[in-house]
């Protein structure tokens, strides 16, 4: 599975990748804000972002937006990060095709699964 993390934070985007990348045995990319993400989205073809709700610049929802106009994204599934707190509206990013929603802090050792177990659950309900 190849994973791209869109997300300003460095730490976060850090941990995240050592947790799927290590424990999960995924193929992780990152992008640092809204713009690189929406570039590497185009070109890495991942299975699933994971994007960053709050970001200076172009925030996640306007860059999961801009995917869905875009036909080489318009299909690659999205899961929100959020500080825990943080997020209200999913049903508006349901809409736009988000997948679910996973807060921060979040258990490291369990991410990778909590990720492959959403993208299943997304395919199998087609």
């Amino acid at each position: 599975m190849k994973v791209l993390i869109i997300d300003d934070e460095e730490d976060f985007r850090t941990i995240a990748s050592s947790c799927l990348g290590l424990l999960g045995g995924a193929e992780v990319v990152e992008a640092s804000d809204g713009e690189e993400g929406l570039k590497k989205a185009e070109k890495e073809q991942p299975d699933v972002i994971l994007l960053d709700l709050v970001m200076p610049g172009m925030d996640g929802t306007q860059v999961l937006t801009n995917m869905r106009k875009n036909p080489a994204t318009v299909d690659i599934p999205v899961i929100f990060v959020t500080t825990k707190g943080m997020f209200d509206g999913f049903d508006e990013m349901k809409k736009l095709g988000a997948l679910a929603v996973i807060t921060k802090p979040f258990d490291p050792v369990k991410l990778a699964d909590q990720v492959k177990k959403i993208v299943e659950d997304a395919k199998a309900a087609g």
